[in-house]
């Protein structure tokens, strides 16, 4: 018994002194399974994806996401948007779409379609007024599904419409998809731009390109006086934000009544006004971000 004592504390010694017990590369980084982390695929049929994120819930995301795929389309392409917000889904609404999908041949989820764009949301898996008292196992397989196991059929563009915040859905998808870049909406309150900043540096940490920030509600244009009002403070933070960081402003959507309005009936400013300023303004970022990714 003394000599199989002996003879275990010498094994454990010489793993003990070994100079690299883990089995860490020496040189180079750690494969991304060997780190416990999914490799990134790209979604099939879908040639470019791009995240619209906003680490500050209100300021305007949803609705500017749901353009952005509506410009693409009014270009030409074959254009698609995913909402991943599992707890608030909005694509339903923005696009005044309420079915329940129906199922491909291969068991695959079939977007539904409204105005040229093929959409996907939780949305319309649950009731429209059913909360999704989920915890977080069941909210990242429901996650999986929308990102891997919907049929959508061949696009030139895919839009994530991402949560508010920096947590569990956005590492994820981060984790899982291929993205071709990333959008950070926020407006000029200071409140937001703060949080934007930690939108910015997430993007970094996870090696997603920054496309840019879209500075949203920048300016109130009063139909009485005709004068500009910067409702939510100055519109230098934001500028400032993207000299510190080195990344582009894409562009301003004002502040105007019926960019919301138009929403909430579920026919966006880009379908329902196009010739107007405001249509303009999202036509412009769609263009720039396009150019960015390669369409």
């Amino acid at each position: 018994m003394a000599a199989l004592s002996r003879r275990l504390f010498h094994q454990a010694g010489r793993v003990l002194g070994h100079e690299n017990p883990l089995g860490l590369p020496r040189t180079g980084s750690i494969p991304r399974m060997q780190r416990g982390l999914p490799e990134r695929r790209k979604i099939p049929d879908v040639a470019r994806v791009i995240a619209v994120s906003s680490a500050k819930g209100g300021v305007g995301k949803s609705t500017v996401a749901a353009n952005l795929s509506l410009a693409f389309a009014r270009m030409g392409y074959r254009s698609g948007i995913l909402d991943t917000d599992i707890f608030g889904p909005s694509i339903p609404t923005l696009f005044d779409l309420n079915e329940e999908p129906r199922l491909s041949s291969n068991n695959q989820l079939l977007p539904l379609s409204n105005y040229g764009v093929k959409t996907m949301s939780m949305g319309y898996l649950v009731g429209e007024e059913a909360p999704v008292v989920w915890r977080g196992l069941m909210v990242m397989k429901a996650l999986q599904q929308l990102l891997h196991e919907v049929d959508w059929g061949g696009l030139d563009i895919l839009v994530l419409d991402l949560p508010p915040g920096t947590g569990d859905t956005q590492l994820s998808v981060t984790q899982q998809i291929v993205l071709d870049g990333s959008l950070i909406v926020t407006t000029p309150h200071t409140l937001a731009v703060k949080d934007a900043v930690k939108g910015i540096n997430m993007f970094k940490k996870v090696n997603v390109p920054l496309l840019g920030l879209v500075q949203n509600m920048s300016l109130f244009h009063c139909p009485h006086c005709h004068h500009q009002t910067a409702v939510f403070g100055s519109n230098e933070r934001v500028k400032q934000v993207c000299g510190e960081h080195s990344i582009d402003l894409l562009g301003d959507i004002p502040l105007h009544q019926s960019i919301g309005d138009d929403g909430q009936r579920g026919k966006p400013t880009v379908v329902s006004e196009p010739d107007s300023e405001r249509a303009k303004a999202f036509m412009d970022i769609a263009h720039l971000v396009g150019s960015k990714v390669g369409l």
